[in-house]
């Protein structure tokens, strides 16, 4: 291999290759957003032709950033973290920046920031019941802050100085909630029980605030919600509880695992879903339509969700402005809900 093959590309061949600027190269390598979209596609591919591949030692030290943004998660262990994760992880590999994960421990959120703040992140993004915790754990000042899932206030309290950015990326829960139980109201059900997650989630919480009003605007009683733990298991436990009153006929979990436990509890108790009771989840999981029967459910758009948190906080970390997303979610309508036995 001649010298000339072993040469590292530089940012002057890919603007020379892409027909641009130098700094317009250097503005796609940093993910600015002051570059149209025509342009960046044309400074990628050039990039993608010629195998450039940003030396990130040497922008740390002519920016003052390292590229690497962490991520601050409660638990791995559930299918709606593990896959932000992995969309998480895909948006920022696209934008050039590394990701560094850190699990909430004994020591807490407070802990989980500083380690981060050590290995030199730019920013953390910060999900869903980890949010909670960072109210009482303020980033370190200047730390530019995302928060997925999480009251305005909880941003405020974990976001960072006034040099940061405070962002907030949020699905429509209580929204999609409310599709879910107007869809089994309009089926004929009477009412519709509900399988609550965790009480320290604010997803959970926006999702019961979407049953609550769904059945108040229909003039239909709220009975008491029952709580679980997200997992199949404690959907199974709940759905005992339920399968054991003749007068359920509907139900809306609030994931689709604790309604995959559901319908196995009504099922090994003789109620048929949905000609018995009408089951609905949240998230619309990969295997939801493979459940038996396929799974009525609200379809949380987790790529997007990701996508946008790690837009935004890229952006916060270029221009340091504050941001709220809000991200539809949608009913899919399958077998599992049909109307009342009558």
């Amino acid at each position: 291999m001649d010298a000339a093959a072993q040469r590292r590309i530089s940012m002057a061949d890919v603007a020379a290759r892409a027909g641009v600027s130098g700094q317009t190269v250097s503005r796609v390598v940093n993910a600015s957003p002051r570059v149209d979209p025509e342009t960046r596609a044309r400074v990628e591919a050039a990039m993608v032709e010629l195998g450039y591949r940003p030396h990130r030692a040497a922008r740390a030290l002519r920016t003052g950033r390292t590229q690497t943004i962490g991520l601050v998660v409660s638990t791995l262990a559930t299918v709606g973290n593990s896959l932000m994760l992995q969309t998480v992880a895909d948006a920022a590999a696209t934008r050039g920046y590394a990701l560094t994960v850190v699990t909430l421990g004994v020591d807490g959120a407070a802990a989980a920031f500083e380690r981060l703040a050590e290995q030199g992140v730019d920013g953390v993004i910060v999900l869903n019941e980890a949010t909670a915790l960072a109210l009482d754990a303020p980033a370190p000042r200047g730390l530019s802050v995302v928060v997925v899932d999480a009251p305005p206030e909880v941003a405020v309290a974990a976001g960072p100085a006034p040099a940061g950015r405070r962002g907030i990326v949020q699905s429509d829960h209580a929204g999609g909630a409310r599709a879910a139980v107007q869809h089994l109201l309009g089926l004929g059900h009477d009412t519709v029980h509900h399988l609550a997650g965790p009480a320290s989630s604010f997803a959970a919480s926006e999702r019961e605030r979407g049953w609550r009003a769904a059945l108040a605007e229909a003039g239909r009683e709220a009975l008491e919600p029952e709580r679980g733990d997200w997992t199949a298991a404690s959907g199974h436990r709940l759905g005992e509880l339920l399968a054991a009153d003749p007068a359920v006929t509907a139900v809306f979990a609030a994931n689709d695992q604790m309604a995959l436990g559901a319908m196995r509890a009504l099922a090994d108790t003789g109620r048929d879903v949905p000609r018995g009771v009408s089951v609905v989840g949240f998230d619309d999981v990969a295997d939801a339509a493979e459940y038996r029967p396929p799974l009525t459910t609200v379809r949380q758009e987790f790529g997007r969700l990701g996508e946008l948190a790690v837009q935004t906080l890229v952006t916060g970390i270029e221009d340091g402005a504050d941001a709220f997303e809000l991200v539809p979610t949608t009913l899919v309508v399958r077998a599992s809900t049909a109307a009342p036995p009558r």
